[in-house]
């Protein structure tokens, strides 16, 4: 059986383990962090991100990118309504600044607009016409249930209002939006993936 060490003894090792840490190490440790910060700054509109860039040195500027695009590709969303679609707008005008291969990110802009356009045009008809076929089916329920408890069921229902109807109706919106997230996030790694 191996030795019982103590919190203080864990704890040294680890410092000791730290005390090795080369320079790349130290800077991707202190500068990734720092880039998410501007990251979020900037879609805060509290920073200019090119500005902020030019501020530190040329050999932490990729740790810097690193962090930053992070942020901004996990901010990339479905855009279901104005201010995701403001934030969608920052989010590529930001990796624009970020990125060094300008025609492979255009490509992949191209993509997530026709995903998004997809997304409000087809997608929202299609979500609409979802909505009314289960809003009917759920009315149909609550109505042969009032039925079989002798109810009398000739007044109009809201069925909408119902908690049931409003929660499996969300769960029906996440699985029709699935296949856009799934497009959505193989797009997010493909910008991830670009120099």
């Amino acid at each position: 059986m191996g030795e019982i060490r103590s919190a203080r003894e864990i704890a040294l090792e680890k410092a000791e383990k730290l005390g090795k840490a080369t320079k790349e190490e130290l800077d991707r440790a202190k500068y990734i962090p720092e880039g998410e910060k501007l990251a979020n700054n900037y879609l805060r509109n509290e920073t200019n991100l090119m500005a902020e860039l030019t501020k530190y040195p040329d050999g932490v500027r990729k740790y810097l990118v690193t962090g930053a695009q992070d942020v901004l590709v996990r901010n990339l969303d479905l855009p279901k309504g104005d201010f995701i679609k403001k934030r969608n707008k920052m989010v590529l005008a930001g990796l624009k600044v970020l990125k060094q291969d300008k025609a492979s990110l255009e490509n992949v802009f191209s993509k997530i607009r026709r995903l998004f356009e997809h997304y409000e045009g087809q997608g929202e008809q299609q979500r609409r016409q979802a909505y009314e076929m289960f809003k009917r089916d759920f009315e149909a329920k609550v109505r042969q249930v009032m039925q079989q408890q002798g109810m009398v069921g000739a007044g109009r229902l809201d069925v909408e209002r119902h908690p049931q109807f409003q929660d499996e109706w969300r769960q029906n919106v996440r699985q029709l939006d699935s296949q856009y997230l799934k497009l959505l996030e193989e797009n997010r790694q493909e910008i991830l993936s670009t120099s």
